[in-house]
């Protein structure tokens, strides 16, 4: 995909600890605006409790009005410009799935700088949303180097789009194809990353995975797995765990909701950090239960749940977009500051836990 139209891509509207937390720094406009849903979907276990919203495939927004914050992830509007003029070297490789496999995927890394050779630097594994590896994905993982961390940003689309390419697919298409990814895969894809980057020979041999919406719940499923030899944690933003399905209603007894799958959340060895805008309600009602599983099972695990932020707040934050009338005008500039207050806390948050993680100082 072009770069002008990588520009007028936007995503979606929309110690065990749970915390609310209230956005209260200005920003200055809107967020984006979605798409409706067309046809059906192949089913996988993740999309099963998405909602339209999360699976609409971005649309266009206005220019970007407001600057950018050098210390943030940028924003879907100024993600082209930042992997554009990001000082720090990124490039394509070609993993192997597995050590001998002939069979590769395509991935973006990103290296921070150093002091020394002797300097060594933690892994992070970026894992893309349901749209696939765009830009903005790209832009995240040079701003996790600028923090400090070889970062890779696999395209879990390798093998079924037909091999590794380094062409940014319409955020339509890797929706459709992302259905044909499995846990397995994602775990291998995963695995196959961290160890890439623990053997280049300015790593350390220490990895932990973050990753958004479809890349949230790939990052809890990692945890399940447990990973490799190195794994350290990961920060789900608004992805959710794996659920129980509940039972319907009787002519004598209610229907019980879906919760979390304790079964799969006793799996998990390593801390995991959920991020959430509370205007995502499937992932917010789902945060109380897992809140008290993960503390009844003794798993580290810390919670966030950012008042008025929408689904997707980090790509969003305070991009513009066209709105008809005042009211929703006012709406949009409520999530616009929410969104980006939550990127000004959840940020720093997950830097905090990947640095304790891998022990960074």
């Amino acid at each position: 995909m072009s770069r002008r139209l990588s520009l007028l891509l936007l995503l979606f509207a929309g110690a065990c600890t749970l915390q609310r937390a209230t956005p209260g720094t200005p920003a200055v406009l809107a967020s984006r605006s979605v798409s409706a849903v067309s046809g059906p979907l192949a089913a996988d276990e993740h999309m099963a409790h998405m909602s339209a919203a999360d699976l609409a495939a971005p649309s266009a927004v206005m220019p970007i009005s407001s600057p950018q914050h050098p210390t943030l992830p940028a924003s879907n509007s100024g993600a082209a410009e930042r992997v554009r003029s990001s000082p720090r070297h990124g490039e394509w490789v070609k993993i192997a799935y597995e050590p001998g496999s002939a069979d590769s995927l395509m991935a973006w890394v990103v290296y921070p700088f150093s002091n020394s050779a002797s300097q060594k630097a933690p892994v992070v594994v970026v894992v893309h949303e349901i749209f696939g590896l765009s830009t903005w994905v790209r832009a995240v993982a040079d701003q996790a180097a600028a923090d400090g961390f070889i970062a890779i940003a696999p395209d879990f689309l390798s093998r079924v789009r037909g091999g590794p390419s380094s062409v940014e697919l319409p955020a339509d298409t890797a929706r459709r194809l992302i259905a044909g990814v499995s846990t397995a895969e994602r775990n291998r894809i995963i695995s196959a990353s961290a160890n890439y980057g623990m053997m280049l020979p300015s790593a350390q041999q220490k990895y932990a995975v973050i990753g958004y919406c479809w890349g949230g719940t790939t990052v809890w499923g990692h945890a399940v797995n447990g990973g490799v030899k190195g794994y350290a944690g990961g920060v789900a933003f608004y992805g959710a765990p794996y659920t129980k399905a509940g039972t319907p209603a009787t002519a004598t007894t209610a229907a019980v909701p879906a919760t979390v799958d304790a079964d799969s959340l006793a799996k998990i060895t390593q801390p995991v950090m959920l991020l959430n805008g509370s205007k995502d309600a499937r992932i917010a009602a789902l945060m109380p239960a897992l809140d008290s599983t993960m503390k009844a099972l003794g798993k580290r695990y810390t919670g966030v749940n950012y008042d008025g932020a929408i689904h997707g707040f980090l790509r969003a934050q305070n991009d513009l977009r066209p709105t008809a009338t005042d009211s929703a005008a006012a709406v949009a500039r409520a999530e616009a500051e929410a969104n980006l207050a939550a990127t000004k806390d959840g940020w720093p948050r997950t830097l905090a836990f990947l640095r304790k993680q891998m022990g960074v100082k």
